[in-house]
């Protein structure tokens, strides 16, 4: 009886069986009346034949057509699991296919649907029986499986163990040691046996073999198979008994033991897929790792088609399984199965619905209806298993959520770009609008009064209106000089212009362009007898000296001294522009070189510059390889020095 309020949740087996995907396809109609979610469970043996790893590879991609989530869980006891996962999951109803095994003998198990019945007796099986045809092929699959196949590496490996064996046991003999200890020397030598071959029939025949010489060298009549003893009977069957579970046990726990290891390897390649994943920067270390993490799970070459900005597919990136190995052959309509997948986001290639014959299997990367390429696992021909290849989708989930966090990422710091260049703009047409209504006022009020009362004015008056009215214009002009440079660094489109000048010629050009207010101080220039040859942009680096030539002259008091120092430092050419007026605060000087930054500070004619000039000076020095920096100069005022590369002058004698 189900639990009222309790969702459905159908749990279909899936198997190498031809009729596995009838079973699937009533679950899936099961599924669909119910309302239920359903899922495909697969025990996977340790070991599986060619053919049924073919078939179940096919059984559990019409189980993913159908809707079903697959589930793989490695072992031997499939009833049990089973009916573990059934619990564990919260199952209402499991769907089974008949078994051709049926009980030979009263001491062997029940058929499959019998064990999950009685592990699982809280939920409800259903058991789809099969054709005639179908219960045929199982027989002949059950028969056929797990070949045998003798090398004479192995069978020699077990003929030398059972000769060290018979004579350890003469030795024995001839120390008067008992047959049990000789029974036990053998019971080793068939564990030994199991361990060192990989086919399990040198586990039977080491146990027969092992039973006849210990009749032949130890028991009486020696050297014949006849025993005046009944009793050894008994010891006979209990060692070849015990051989036997000793060997099959061997055996076992060799197969788990790989079986497990290749499964832990599995398994922290996708452990390390998601943390290298975590750690990539950009698109394309990730797209890199995750072909790098498929080779090292499958040793297949791997070819990615990457999403191009314009959103269609680009061409596609070739990695190698392994150096020198001999490289994998593409298809022929390779970028056209490709296209395709990328185009319908869905897997395609060999055995899949779509280019099935293909060599390869094409698969999209891509997450929320969001392709971000296609990856082309080059198989030539030689299917995955069905582990591998879940764990292949787990990487290409994990590779696609990366590259998801990637797009979200960059979408964001484009926005915060966004938010920062409107952020700046608004700065500046608000600095502008509030700065240079001053000087605009004081042209238009000046033009006014000369306009009106032209002859009312002396000459003196004159003089200083237009002497004002060539400040306030000339200050303009700085101004549109300097916005159009930021603009041009902000845009990236500033050009270098270079050629070798000399630093003392370019300070004494600079000179005859600062503010007219710098007649008012007391500039002094100091160089020393070396030659500063460099490779500059002249009309740039004089733009450099004069904003800070200017900076000095509008922030300190007439009759100020202000030095402009040249001399080389090392390889480089150092210029310093030094001043002794009030300085700047220290809680300033970290922001002197911001954009649209202007501190406390306020010229007496009320003209306040917008804060591009040191922004300005400190691009175009970077621009050349430079640098420029702030110090206190002493005992008051502030030093700011600018080092540039030097070009080393070349002498002919």
């Amino acid at each position: 009886m189900e639990k009222s309020g309790q969702s459905e949740h159908i749990l279909v087996c899936i198997s190498p069986s031809p009729s596995n995907p009838k079973v699937v396809a009533a679950a899936a109609r099961m599924a669909a009346a119910f309302h239920a979610s359903l899922t495909a469970i697969y025990v996977k043996p340790t070991t599986l034949s060619e053919a049924d790893r073919t078939r179940l590879q096919n059984n559990i991609r019409y189980a993913e057509q159908c809707g079903a989530s697959v589930t793989t869980i490695v072992g031997d006891d499939v009833p049990g699991q089973v009916a573990e996962y059934a619990h564990i999951s919260g199952t209402t109803k499991i769907v089974v296919g008949r078994s051709a095994i049926r009980r030979r003998h009263f001491w062997s198990k029940p058929p499959l649907t019998e064990q999950i019945i009685l592990n699982a007796p809280d939920v409800d099986v259903y058991i789809i029986p099969d054709s005639a045809a179908d219960l045929k092929q199982q027989k002949e699959d059950s028969r056929m499986a797990d070949p045998m196949r003798p090398t004479w590496k192995e069978s020699l490996y077990t003929l030398l163990l059972l000769m060290a064996a018979t004579v350890i046991g003469l030795l024995f003999t001839r120390f008067g040691f008992s047959e049990a200890n000789i029974i036990t020397v053998f019971i080793l030598c068939v564990l030994i046996v199991s361990v060192v071959t990989v086919s399990p029939v040198y586990s039977v025949v080491g146990s027969l073999l092992s039973v006849l010489l210990f009749n032949w060298f130890f028991i009486d009549p020696k050297f014949s198979f006849h025993t005046y003893e009944p009793e050894y009977a008994v010891t006979f069957a209990v060692m070849l008994v015990s051989s036997l579970i000793t060997g099959t046990l061997a055996n076992r726990m060799k197969l788990n033991a790989r079986q497990s290891a290749r499964e832990a390897f599995r398994t922290k390649v996708l452990l390390d897929t998601n943390q290298l994943l975590q750690k990539a920067e950009r698109p394309e270390a990730a797209v890199e790792t995750t072909a790098h993490q498929i080779i090292t799970l499958l040793s297949r070459d791997v070819v990615i088609f990457p999403r191009t900005e314009a959103g269609g597919l680009g061409a596609g990136m070739t990695f190698r399984a392994a150096y020198g190995a001999e490289d994998s052959v593409p298809d022929e309509n390779e970028e056209k199965i490709a296209r395709w997948v990328f185009e319908n986001q869905r897997s395609a290639g060999y055995r899949l619905d779509r280019f099935e014959g293909a060599a390869a299997q094409y698969h999209a990367i891509c997450l929320n209806g969001y392709c971000y390429g296609v990856i082309a696992i080059r198989l030539d021909r030689a299917p995955l298993e069905p582990y591998e290849n879940s764990i292949v989708v787990s990487i290409l989930g994990e590779c696609a959520l990366a590259l998801e966090n990637l797009r979200n990422a960059a979408e964001k710091e484009q926005a915060d770009l966004m938010v920062r260049k409107e952020q700046l703009r608004s700065n500046l047409l608000r600095s502008i609008s509030h700065d240079i209504r001053t000087p605009l006022t004081s042209i238009s009020g000046n033009a006014s009064n000369l306009l009106s009362h032209y002859g009312q004015l002396d000459d003196e008056t004159r003089r200083q209106i237009f002497s004002d009215i060539y400040d306030d214009a000339e200050w303009l002009i700085d101004l549109v000089e300097n916005l159009l440079s930021i603009s041009r660094i902000e845009n990236g489109q500033m050009e270098l212009h270079l050629s070798s000048e000399v630093m003392g010629d370019v300070i004494e050009e600079a000179l005859k362009h600062v503010d007219r207010n710098a007649a008012q101080h007391h500039i002094a220039v100091k160089s020393t007898d070396d030659i500063l040859l460099l490779d500059m942009d002249a009309r740039l680096i004089m733009q450099v000296l004069i904003n800070l030539i200017n900076n000095a002259v509008k922030n300190t008091p007439a009759g100020s001294h202000i030095l402009i120092e040249s001399r080389r430092a090392g390889s480089e050419a150092e210029v310093v522009v030094r001043d002794d007026g009030p300085g700047i605060p220290d809680d300033v000087k970290p922001h002197v070189f911001e954009m649209f930054y202007t501190g406390q500070n306020k010229v007496a004619d009320g003209r306040r510059g917008l804060g591009l000039g040191l922004a300005l000076c400190k691009a175009i020095v970077e621009s050349h390889g430079g640098r420029i920096s702030l110090t206190d100069s002493a005992p008051t005022g502030c030093c700011f020095t600018v080092s540039l590369p030097m070009k080393e002058v070349q002498v002919d004698e």
